[in-house]
């Protein structure tokens, strides 16, 4: 496997959400705590962000007009940072001050996924997974989670992977691409807690996972059996996320975070934030777009 090359200083606090839209050969990814969505072309190298006033979790593409449905600390929305754009669609959480939305992805129908968590005590499992329906409807899919963070679909749309990171756990479920339903949930990986905790991940055209492991300085891949088969090294210990790009989808770009680290741990690790990236034999899927 080939190293992972440095792309881009820009010392994100909690880098997030890597999003790759193939219209605009451009990524995108949040930094939830500096509250900033950033957009990179990697045929020019111009780079910018949109600095938000609430923090931004996730964001995906909309099939339908410009912008993105994203998570955020309005709730549910559609937003044209561009265009100064916001749409409220939901907020699930609006009573609820001490919990914020994470991570998510949309679907191969065109439906978003957002997981929630609590930002104070995430260990009390207060966190629920919900999917926002192309229509406007907000279904809850899942309850009892610590961290919800990373989301996958196989190649074939019959499983969807999703993390519980302080369980240190990837489950996988049943999916049914018609209705959007998950079933029979069971455990695909699980980390050793000396190895950190499963974070964001993406999936390739061969079905396997590749699982950023926060404090755990790398990248697992993992086989559908759920065995590992390959490890991503980083010079940086909180791997947030990763996702598919270029013109031929095989370059992966990876998302890093120095919150939470000490003034010790930052010096010894000038990169943390940064994103990276690592150029694959097997490349990934077009992300879908949402429908609504």
């Amino acid at each position: 496997m080939n190293d992972v090359e440095h792309v881009l200083s820009v010392q994100c606090k909690l880098g997030e959400g890597p999003l790759w839209s193939p219209n605009e050969q451009t990524l995108y990814w949040v930094d939830i705590q500096q509250m900033r969505l950033h957009r990179y072309v990697p045929g020019t190298g111009e780079h910018s962000f949109h600095q938000a006033d609430r923090p931004v979790t996730a964001v995906g593409l909309r099939a339908e007009g410009d912008g993105f449905v994203t998570a955020c600390g309005h709730g549910l929305v559609y937003w044209n940072p561009f265009q100064s754009a916001l749409d409220l669609v939901t907020n699930p959480i609006s009573e609820l001050p001490h919990m914020r939305f994470n991570d998510g992805k949309v679907d191969p129908r065109g439906r978003f996924w957002i997981g929630t968590m609590s930002d104070a005590q995430p260990e009390m499992a207060e966190g629920k997974l919900y999917r926002l329906d192309p229509d406007r409807t907000l279904h809850e899919m899942e309850n009892n989670i610590t961290i919800s963070n990373g989301l996958a679909w196989s190649p074939d749309y019959t499983l969807m992977y999703y993390t519980d990171s302080l369980r240190r756990r990837i489950y996988v479920y049943d999916f049914d691409v018609d209705t959007g339903s998950i079933s029979n949930r069971r455990v695909f990986a699980e980390l050793p807690e000396a190895e950190g905790q499963p974070d964001g991940m993406t999936i390739d055209r061969d079905g396997h996972i590749w699982s950023a492991v926060w404090d755990g300085w790398k990248i697992i891949r993992f086989n559908p059996a759920g065995e590992r088969v390959a490890e991503v090294k980083l010079p940086v210990a909180r791997v947030t996320s990763c996702a598919f790009g270029g013109p031929n989808l095989d370059t992966l770009y990876i998302t890093t975070a120095w919150a939470g680290l000490s003034d010790d741990e930052r010096a010894a690790q000038p990169l943390a934030g940064d994103v990276f990236s690592l150029q694959t034999a097997i490349g990934g899927m077009d992300e879908p777009r949402y429908a609504g």
